[in-house]
């Protein structure tokens, strides 16, 4: 159960984080059309963004975000849930329709919209690191002799 709960916290979490587009692309690529309702939203309105003096320090407000959130639930009983930055409604409902289908079929989903998501956001993460290590400057200090 614990496990499960770390699982859907992770696909929530990969929903979340990918573009409108590409949900868009991989929903229509998945080829269902499952029956629902929407039980909440698509609602938006402003959440705040904390932020901690050189990571480790006193909290303090940095300032606000914009974040639309929905929750459906499908004829057959799975509530999917959803947060995303911004103000696109067919976005948060496109998720949390991943996210109820996920927990109904989390194979299928897995390999045919997660795995896809994770890749490319590694793939990007990847090609961040490297253009970051380009600008690399290495300072060091040379020891002078006491002759």
């Amino acid at each position: 159960m614990l496990n499960d709960q770390f699982d859907r916290k992770a696909a929530i979490d990969t929903l979340s984080a990918a573009s409108a587009a590409t949900l868009e692309g991989l929903w229509k690529q998945l080829g269902i059309v499952p029956e629902y309702r929407l039980v909440r939203g698509p609602e938006t309105g402003l959440v705040m963004i904390r932020g901690r003096a050189g990571g480790g320090g006193q909290p303090f407000n940095l300032g606000e975000a914009t974040v639309t959130r929905a929750t459906v639930r499908l004829a057959s009983g799975e509530v999917g849930h959803s947060y995303a930055l911004g103000r696109d409604g067919e976005k948060a409902v496109r998720a949390a329709l991943l996210d109820a289908l996920w927990q109904r079929d989390p194979q299928r989903i897995e390999a045919e919209v997660l795995a896809p998501l994770r890749s490319a956001a590694d793939a990007a993460d990847a090609t961040m690191r490297a253009e970051t290590a380009a600008t690399r400057v290495n300072f060091f200090t040379m020891v002078r002799g006491d002759d």
